[in-house]
Formats: C-alpha cells, structure tokens, sequence
C-alpha cells in the first residue's frame, strides 16, 4: 500500500507542476515589468513543495511505523513481558506469520487476537498516512500556486533544493562510507581478539575449519591470509596481462586508425563483454577454457588441476577489456586536435605522436581505467568460485587451483556459524584487508598521475 502512496505524491507533483506553468505563463505573458524567473522554474518550485515535504514524510513513516505497531502488538500478548529476547523474536513472527495469513502450524488465540489487532492497526495507520501525505501535498500545491508572481525568484529557490540535495547526497555517502569502515574495523578487532594479528597477517595455512559445537571433531583452524591474498594477485595479474595491452591498443586503434563506420560497430560490440554476467564467464571458463587449459598443461608435462588459476584470470581478463578500453578510448579522444597537428607539423609520425604526445597527455584517464578494472578483478567472486576453486594454496604453477578473497569471504559467511565464531569474523578481517588494498591502489593511480601527467 505504501507504493500507492508514492505514486500518489508523485502524481501530486506533476498535476501541481502543470497547473503552475499554465499559471506562470499566463501571469508572464500579461506582466508589465519584466519576470523574474521563467516559468518552468515556477512549476519546478511548485513540484518540490507538493512532492518533498510528504515524500520525506512518507519515508520517516515507513522507517518508524512497523517497528511501533509491531512492538506495542507484542507487547499487548499476555506473559510477553517475561519471554526471552529470542522467545519475544519468535513470537513476532508467529504474529506476523499470522497476520499475512502464512501459518506454518495452528496459531494460538492469543497469536490470533494479536494478528487480529494488528491488521487493525495497520489499516488505522495507513489511513493516517494517507490523510497526512494528502494534507502536505495539498498545503505544498497551494503554496507553489500562490507563489507565482512576476518578481518571485522561483529559480533561485529551485537552485537552492538542488543544492540542498546534492548536500544531502553526498552526506549520505560519506556517512555510508564511514559506516562501512568503522563496522569493518569494529569485526575485525572482535577477530584479532580471538586470532592473533600476526597468525593472520603472517601465516602460511588457510584452514578456517573449526568445530562449531561441543560434540563436533574438527581442527583448531589456521588463519593464515598469506595465501589468500597470493591467489587473489596472481588471478588479477593474470587477468590484468590479458586486459591491459588489448584494452589500450584496442583503444589506439579504434581511436586514431579505424574509420568512423567501423568504430560505430566495434565500439558498441566490444562494450557489450561488459554487460554480460558474470556468472555466465564462469560457465565459459568451466566448460570450455579450463578443460582447455588442463589438456595444454598436461601435454608439456605441468601438473594441472581440473579448475586453475589460469582459467579464471584469463577470462576474467576478457571480462575487463571493456573497462580499460572504453575509458581509455574517451581519454585519447579528448586530447585536442592542435597536439595532433603540431607533432605531426613538427615532423613526427603517427607512431611516434601517440607514444609521445597522446599517450602522456591521455595518461589520467588510462590510469583511471585500469584501476577500475584492477579493483574489479580483486573483487570479483563468481569466476573465481567456478573456474579457480575453493582451495588455499601457495603456489606460482598458473595450472594449479588457488582461490581469492572474496570467495573466502562468501563461504566464511555461508552456514549455521554463530557471528562471534572466528570463522564468521575472519571474513569481517579479510573485508578490511580488501578495503586497504584498494585504497592504496587508489594512492598509488594518484601518485602515478601526479608524476606523470601532461598538462595542456
């Protein structure tokens, strides 16, 4: 019911912005001094005050209303007051379960009565929600409405709720940013208080294996990361050797030797390996290139496993040639025509032009597209879990299964495994290695660009 609301404000909106760009156009045409604001403005300023102040209402409401209702519902069970934390959990989804009608077992009456008040409750509130969006719809369209004058500075309100927006967008990710951050921080210490730091940052085995209950017999777990972090840099370095040289030459070439025809049908066929999901490289990599591979090791005498790290990389490697060559492509052709034609004025063959005058001057860009490919190759999960393995080995053989980061981190996190277990937290430690990973790629691209950028 909620999304009838918000088709509501925002139907709201529009009618209010129509009504006052008639308006403003009328009042503009029969105005003796000069306007303002055009009135296009005039229905923007009337759509922000009829669909702003009740769509921020509408989500205050969903963000506090079922926690209420449910509560207080809850709470009105008898004897619910002395029920466990877990129990008083359970008993709200047996209400809620109730109340949806999808009982698995036969409801008690109390659980009945409690479904029962709460359907009431829920149709009393969204009742009142409707009434209250209604109510700051109507209040903004009048408002807007009233507004409307030949010397009201419509855009410099407008200006200013884009401007609000903007603050607001990027509070919200810096915020999300920040929590992201301090959540990973705040895991991962809870890890190292139960795992040494050096265990992890030093250790050679990755066995997060443990027992999980007092009757279970497993291992004690090693918690070694060395060997995680190495099949993550040799997967993307390999993906990295195939992406990079074709994804700039491809971006060369397109760019300064094929002709506008031809790169109309290239360009948007090679962006295409972009869209495709990933899921669907795995089963290429699995069905086709790993057998491949095996059979080629095989045959010069290397010991090969059925899924390898050569497999993995190398299709992740034509999974990422768009990244690079799209922006790359955009870099070398935003250079301007004059640093063209005065190299080549200057003497200079095409070759050399683009070694020495392009190449330096599209570097920012370049850089910039093979970091985003670099940290997509290290985040990467579905090629590597298909055609690489889940296995944690140290070892340079390419034929060999090895395994990532993120894979380990969705398997940590699969399972019946308490949050406060090693095992869970461990995948809390390896996110916060990877956020530092990246982060220091990105201070390594801006010191490179730094360094080496032309500047025209």
């Amino acid at each position: 019911m909620p999304y009838y609301v918000l088709l509501g404000i925002v139907a709201a909106a529009v009618v209010a912005g129509f009504v006052v760009l008639s308006r403003a156009t009328a009042v503009a045409h029969g105005a003796r001094t000069k306007v303002h604001s055009r009135p296009i403005y005039h229905a923007l300023n009337a759509a922000i005050w009829t669909g702003i102040p009740a769509f921020v209402f509408l989500v205050l409401w969903l963000f506090f209303n079922d926690n209420i209702i449910n509560s207080w519902v809850v709470a009105q069970v008898p004897g619910s007051d002395a029920l466990e934390p877990a129990q008083r959990s359970l008993l709200r989804s047996q209400i809620l379960q109730a109340a949806s009608g999808n009982n698995f077992t036969e409801p008690t009456p109390e659980v009945i009565a409690a479904a029962e008040a709460l359907n009431s409750l829920r149709f009393v509130s969204f009742a009142l929600l409707a009434t209250v969006v209604a109510a700051l719809a109507v209040i903004g369209a009048y408002l807007g409405l009233r507004s409307v004058a030949p010397r009201y500075r419509a855009r410099h309100s407008v200006e200013r709720s884009v401007t609000w927006f903007m603050l607001f967008s990027s509070t919200v990710a810096i915020l999300t940013t920040t929590g992201i951050v301090v959540s990973l921080v705040y895991e991962a210490g809870a890890f190292f208080a139960k795992v040494p730091i050096t265990e992890f940052m030093f250790g050679m085995r990755w066995e997060p294996q443990i027992a999980l209950r007092a009757d279970q017999v497993a291992g004690q777990g090693a918690f070694g990361m060395i060997p995680v972090l190495f099949g993550t840099i040799v997967i993307s370095m390999l993906a990295m050797f195939v992406a990079t040289p074709v994804g700039i030459l491809s971006a060369i070439y397109l760019t300064e030797y094929a002709s506008s025809r031809f790169r109309t049908i290239v360009k948007p066929l090679l962006e295409i390996l972009a869209g495709i999901p990933t899921v669907v490289y795995g089963f290429f990599a699995v069905l086709t290139v790993a057998p491949l591979i095996r059979s080629f090791g095989l045959s010069l005498g290397i010991p090969s496993s059925p899924n390898s790290a050569l497999a993995a990389g190398g299709v992740m490697g034509i999974m990422l040639i768009p990244f690079i060559s799209s922006i790359s492509d955009d870099a070398l052709a935003a250079v301007p025509r004059a640093m063209r034609d005065g190299s080549y004025a200057l003497g200079a063959t095409k070759g050399e032009t683009i070694r020495k005058v392009l190449l330096p001057a599209a570097l920012p860009g370049i850089v910039g597209g093979i970091l985003l490919a670099l940290s997509r190759a290290i985040g990467e999960t579905m090629i590597v879990v298909m055609a690489a393995g889940l296995i944690a080995t140290l070892t340079l053989n390419p034929f060999e299964a090895v395994t990532t980061v993120t894979v380990q981190i969705v398997t940590l996190l699969i399972g019946d495994a308490e949050f406060d277990n090693p095992k869970t937290l461990a995948a809390f430690a390896l996110g916060l290695l990877l956020f530092i990973i990246t982060l220091g790629l990105n201070l390594i691209a801006l010191q490179t660009v730094r360094k080496f950028r032309e500047k025209y």
